[in-house]
């Protein structure tokens, strides 16, 4: 699980393009949309999430694939990613701020997700 850096990081490594936001935010809250899978399971669409950096992570590669976004003024902004294979996920906000709505509940879901991997995984070997 990669946060903001994090975030940033795995992008980079799978060959996404990481560059200055048009809108530099730290310190606010957004809402951001979802599709409800992996980390979002079970969480209502437009949930509030807390925000510090000014970069952005943009033109995902195959292997990687948006699970949330935002829209910031003249931008949309990935807000979170996942890998299509593997349990790699990043968010761009901060899931352990007390003003991150439902963060604890995004964390429940990575280990949750990582739980059903291994077990996926250990089942096939």
């Amino acid at each position: 699980l990669g946060v903001c850096l994090g975030h940033q990081s795995i992008g980079e490594a799978f060959g996404a393009q990481v560059g200055r936001a048009l809108l530099p935010v730290h310190g606010k809250t957004s809402p951001v949309r979802h599709d409800g899978s992996g980390l979002f399971a079970g969480l209502r669409d437009g949930v509030t999430v807390t925000r510090y950096h000014s970069l952005v992570v943009r033109d995902l590669p195959p292997e990687l694939v948006a699970t949330a976004w935002t829209t910031d003024p003249g931008e949309e902004v990935v807000m979170a990613l996942r890998h299509r294979e593997f349990p790699v996920f990043g968010v761009q906000f901060h899931p352990e701020s007390i003003a991150t709505e439902d963060g604890l509940e995004m964390l429940r879901n990575f280990l949750a997700e990582v739980q059903a991997f291994r077990a996926r995984r250990e089942g096939v070997e």
